[in-house]
């Protein structure tokens, strides 16, 4: 027992001196599947991600004061550096009360032509003009002046805990996120879009996860980034334990939505992108897009009625695939070979949003409305119960 504390002291020691909060593998919580380097979306090669998170004030809700609660994420399929660089793309709905810009062009058009950008449901409008200008300001689209472009701007609901009509994310916040994308390690929790963002009954946020899938003697990255702000409690389940209900009386009334609140129990949303290096045009993405809801569903989401579940999948194969004035040859996968990367998405999906709720600290917001971190030790205990970690 003496042991084993001391390994529980060196690995805290380890995560406060290299910033790195504890993830779900750190708790021992099992998952089927083999990880990326960095276990994210950024184990795509070329993938970047970047946050601009907002946090200021406490106390009662004054309207364009705060508190605040709120951030912006942007996601590059190719970097930065790539500027105008489209990728096959497509989306899909498990549930329609929300929004993503840009997706009637992507459907019909196949390609997904700008960086991905998340934030609160009433600032989708600001980040898109944002990045029309930011095109504008770095010449996205190389020397042409006629270009048009749909910027691809998703949404979940932070309005329980930020001053959501206060309008707090700017165009500086939508810089911010862009100039910060990178690869490699990234953050989760509270940060970015994400940082006001409540999940089956617990902080949610942003959260990430990868997995390696080998076909033909070749390996290939699918790779999940997260805005997870959906569920009911009662619903969640990690590792195939039903955790809500061990947990229903747990915490059970600490958050309370404000009183002109018409949030129902399992309201919210959740904005799903999956990234893959596999050769996939965009009728096959689709394909994958629809595998999102069964990850989701496998934590506890049941696609309710004042959820919007929006996800998107694009593929950085094939960087010569797009040409306005040209024909091209590109290279796609048989649809029989296919089902490993379904698995994979479903695997890095469920990955994700429990890795959004393990990084998520305990909010308070406005008015006092409080979102409680998911209790590690209560988990960790649960599981042990239903003999899904070794004692």
């Amino acid at each position: 027992m003496k042991r084993i504390y001391i390994v529980f002291i060196i690995m805290l020691l380890c995560f406060q001196s290299y910033g790195q909060k504890p993830r779900a593998r750190d708790l021992g919580i099992p998952f089927t599947g083999i990880t990326g380097k960095f276990n994210a979306i950024t184990d795509v090669k070329g993938v970047e991600v970047g946050y601009s998170t907002i946090i200021s004030g406490n106390g009662k809700n004054i309207i364009g004061k705060g508190p605040v609660r709120t951030g912006v994420t942007a996601i590059f399929p190719r970097g930065k550096a790539k500027k105008f660089s489209p990728v096959y793309a497509n989306w899909y709905s498990l549930n329609g009360n929300g929004e993503m810009t840009g997706t009637t062009w992507l459907t019909e058009s196949g390609f997904l032509e700008t960086p991905i950008m998340i934030t609160n449901t009433n600032s989708v409008g600001t980040v898109r003009q944002a990045v029309l200008k930011w095109f504008v300001d770095t010449d996205w689209y190389s020397g042409d002046v006629e270009w048009y472009t749909y910027p691809l701007v998703a949404e979940t609901y932070d309005g329980e805990l930020n001053d959501i009509y206060g309008f707090h994310v700017k165009e500086k916040h939508v810089l911010e996120a862009i100039t910060n994308a990178k690869s490699g390690k990234i953050s989760e929790g509270n940060v970015g879009g994400g940082t006001g963002m409540t999940c089956l009954g617990f902080k949610g946020g942003t959260g990430t996860s990868s997995r390696l899938v080998t076909i033909d003697n070749k390996t290939y990255t699918i790779g999940a980034l997260v805005q997870s702000n959906f569920g009911s409690k009662k619903n969640l389940t990690i590792a195939g334990v039903p955790v809500g209900i061990e947990l229903k009386d747990t915490l059970n009334s600490i958050y309370k939505a404000p009183p002109q609140s018409r949030r129902e129990e399992g309201d919210g949303s959740i904005i799903v992108v999956v990234a893959t290096d596999a050769p996939l045009l965009s009728h096959q993405l689709k394909r994958i897009a629809q595998r999102v809801t069964i990850g989701m569903g496998l934590v506890g989401g049941r696609g309710s009625n004042g959820s919007g579940d929006i996800y998107l999948a694009f593929s950085t194969a094939n960087e010569n695939g797009f040409s306005r004035d040209k024909t091209t040859t590109v290279e796609t996968f048989s649809n029989d070979k296919m089902t490993p990367l379904f698995e994979a998405t479903v695997h890095a999906v469920e990955e994700a949003i429990i890795n959004a709720m393990i990084a998520a600290e305990t909010m308070e917001g406005i008015n006092g409305n409080k979102a409680y971190a998911l209790p590690h030790d209560l988990l960790i205990k649960i599981l042990k119960k239903y003999n899904r970690i070794k004692k």
